[in-house]
């Protein structure tokens, strides 16, 4: 029968839908010598000549755990009567192409795992590389974008002050994207991912109503979102953005990835964060016990009250606009210079 490529994917049947739907639901074989077209079960399309064959052989395609993922299709113009030897042959390929696709499947899985697997690993590496945060946080974009083969990839974090979503790493082919305003927690779609701690997936941001830049998207090139929540002690800090360039169905595993990623990148930001307190906190303690030793020489110099001396540092801060432990180290040195 002549092929018609014109129309392969223009051509779908839901499950139980025509005789070659009614195979795939059932999983058992149809064979009809005559009038096919006119079986209960056939479906007409008008624009195939295939709407006007006689005969039809149609067997089901089964995986090795018996799920049919498909079925073939054999019609004839002109009336013909299946021998049990092509039925079966046919049965057998059947099969055979079942296990194929089963194959080919479980390579891509295997293949996709390995990957999520170096994913992680490299995650790993790039958090505990003593990088700088900014930095840390577009390398692990940059990572997520090429692994799961995003369009754009982006990570934002959470303003308390504000309530709002803040960009702070993305992987885009446009500055716009980078320009565009922070989102609001209680009133964007991504602060529903904050506020609920759990992933979201929207199949196309352009049709969704709650998406707020459905313009940029598509000015973007950008169909299918996933979104997942930085969680650290229960509390999320921001999120992970993923942006496929056409529609897609992201995986659990996709996802569990994907949150796995944020958790790591959460756990670092937060001690990064207390990193960064403890050293405040140290130099505040420094410049303290700095300020009380000023306070003492100037109190022995020049015969000053303890709060007098303390007015004296502040004002010549005030004046020369340089910080009182500045002043204070000036004072400490002059007083070592003199003995």
């Amino acid at each position: 029968m002549t092929p018609h490529p014109r129309l392969i994917g223009q051509i779908s049947l839901k499950v139980g839908e025509g005789i070659t739907g009614w195979v795939a639901r059932e999983a058992e074989s149809v064979a009809i010598s005559r009038h096919a077209s006119k079986d209960t079960r056939s479906k007409i399309f008008h624009n195939l000549p295939e709407d006007k064959y006689e005969a039809f052989l149609s067997v089901p395609i089964v995986v090795p755990t018996d799920r049919v993922v498909g079925v073939i299709n054999v019609q004839h113009r002109k009336q013909r009567r299946h021998t049990v030897a092509e039925q079966t042959l046919l049965a057998i390929i059947g099969h055979q192409v079942g296990g194929a696709i089963e194959n080919a499947r479980l390579y891509e899985e295997t293949k996709r795992q390995a990957e999520r697997l170096a994913a992680l690993a490299q995650v790993g590496q790039i958090i505990g590389s003593g990088r700088y945060l900014e930095e840390m946080l577009q390398l692990i974009v940059n990572l997520i974008s090429e692994t799961m083969q995003a369009k754009v990839c982006s990570i934002m974090l959470v303003d308390r002050k504000r309530n709002e979503l803040v960009l702070k790493a993305a992987k885009c082919t446009s500055k716009e994207y980078l320009q565009r305003p922070n989102l609001s927690v209680s009133k964007s779609l991504i602060g529903r991912v904050v506020k609920e701690r759990t992933p979201l997936v929207v199949r196309d941001v352009m049709k969704e109503p709650a998406y707020q830049y459905a313009d940029l998207a598509k000015r973007e090139g950008v169909k299918s979102l996933v979104s997942v929540p930085m969680v650290v002690k229960n509390d999320a800090i921001g999120v992970i953005n993923v942006y496929s360039s056409e529609e897609r169905t992201f995986s659990r595993e996709d996802i569990r990835t994907l949150c796995t990623v944020a958790d790591q990148a959460a756990l670092a930001i937060e001690n990064t964060k207390l990193a960064m307190e403890a050293q405040e906190s140290q130099e505040a303690l420094q410049t303290r016990k700095l300020i009380e030793r000023a306070k003492s020489i100037l109190e022995k110099q020049g015969g000053l009250k303890e709060e007098e001396a303390y007015r004296r540092l502040q004002q010549q801060s005030m004046r020369t606009r340089r910080s009182m432990r500045e002043i204070a180290e000036a004072v400490i040195l002059s007083s070592e210079i003199q003995e």
